[in-house]
């Protein structure tokens, strides 16, 4: 039988469809997986033996932009046309939808013709596209506790799904060997996403002197910054013997993320769920700074959920100041221990082999019919 999951163009739907493959593959080999989105979301899930199929990717801006002339009367209207038709072609039995504005062409085309809809949200505050699918979809999972717009009712929450490889890290590959951690100093880590976060970059950048002075740093800048970064730790760095204690990556693959998250003592991140989700899974105490300006407020409205678990602390971007991270980052390393205890309680590492077992169960019943 076949499986057909849309998403929408970000490693947060993307690592989640993943996680999730990888448990169906493990409960039934012989499922058909297949990918209806934009052709960037490819690379990654072609290694992980999906069929893909592009369609147009549209976007309903809520704002004045240009192209909106171009996706509103053109792009949208064909993607659900070439949606439509890839279903016919695929046939498939169940559809697995993680939202984004590619998803919604084919949870529609879905809903004409008959194909059961799985719905994942992994955010507080669902976009508009799962809203909508929400009517119709057959399940519906969430992530955290309180999702708005959903009625609790009719929801599961199974967390957000994560790769379990990731809980297969190992400092010791990292001291002196992968990563080539040198000292014995407490390990910061910071992510960016996968775009990357100017102004958390730009505050590294201010404080790397004193930072390293303390700690050693492992920091993904994202692909659009990394030269900018390169260029600006190399002109701020005063003391060029701390030069082997700083670590600056574009990105991390699975492998050294891994290990980075097994060597990182406090981790410093935005607030997506897939980001959150992944520190409670490894346990790690957190200083999260939301996006702003984020659809619907959603990285903010993550972050204050998940710190009232007492895992994390939330700084604004606006409230950034040298004087004032520095502080807190030592104000949750003295409270590290309770930290990752509320870390671990907030995880739900089995989501991924829980969503994988709802979908064989349906498809299970649906072979007795």
């Amino acid at each position: 039988m076949k499986v057909l999951f849309t998403g929408g163009g970000t490693g947060g739907h993307i690592m989640p469809i993943i996680a999730i493959g990888r448990e169906l593959r493990i409960q039934s080999p012989s499922l058909q997986l297949h990918y209806i989105g934009p052709k960037t979301d490819f690379e990654a899930l072609t290694k992980e033996s999906f069929t893909n199929h592009a369609i147009a990717s549209g976007k309903m801006r809520r704002y004045f932009d240009w192209r909106n002339f171009i996706d509103l009367p053109f792009k949208i209207p064909f993607s659900f046309l070439q949606a439509f038709f890839l279903l016919l072609l695929i046939r498939p039995k169940l559809v697995f939808s993680k939202g984004g504005t590619s998803s919604l062409p084919v949870t529609f085309s879905a809903r004409i013709l008959r194909v059961p809809v799985f719905l994942h949200e992994s955010d507080v505050c669902p976009g508009l596209s799962n809203r909508i699918t929400s009517k119709w979809a057959k399940k519906t999972f969430t992530s955290f506790q309180k999702t708005e717009f959903f009625k609790p009712q009719n929801v599961v929450v199974l967390g957000n799904p994560i790769r379990k490889e990731l809980l297969q890290g190992d400092r010791k590959v990292s001291k002196g060997g992968m990563m080539n951690l040198t000292s014995n100093k407490p390990v910061v880590l910071i992510l960016g996403g996968s775009q990357g976060a100017q102004a958390i970059n730009e505050l590294i950048l201010s404080i790397l002197n004193n930072l390293l002075a303390k700690y050693e740093v492992i920091h993904v800048t994202g692909r659009n910054t990394y030269k900018k970064v390169l260029l600006g730790s190399e002109a701020m760095l005063s003391d060029k013997n701390l030069w082997q204690q700083y670590h600056l990556y574009e990105f991390l693959n699975e492998v050294e993320l891994k290990n980075a998250y097994a060597s990182a003592s406090i981790a410093i991140s935005r607030a997506g769920a897939g980001s959150i989700f992944e520190l409670a899974t490894m346990g790690k105490p957190s200083i999260l700074i939301p996006l702003p300006g984020s659809a619907n407020d959603h990285q903010s409205k993550n972050a204050y959920q998940y710190a009232k678990s007492g895992a994390a602390i939330v700084i604004e971007q606006e409230s950034l100041s040298p004087s004032y991270f520095m502080g807190e980052i030592e104000n949750v390393l003295s409270k590290k221990e309770n930290m990752v205890k509320s870390a671990l309680k907030f995880a739900k590492p089995e989501a991924a082999a829980e969503i994988a077992k709802e979908i064989l169960n349906y498809l299970n019943a649906y072979q007795k019919i």
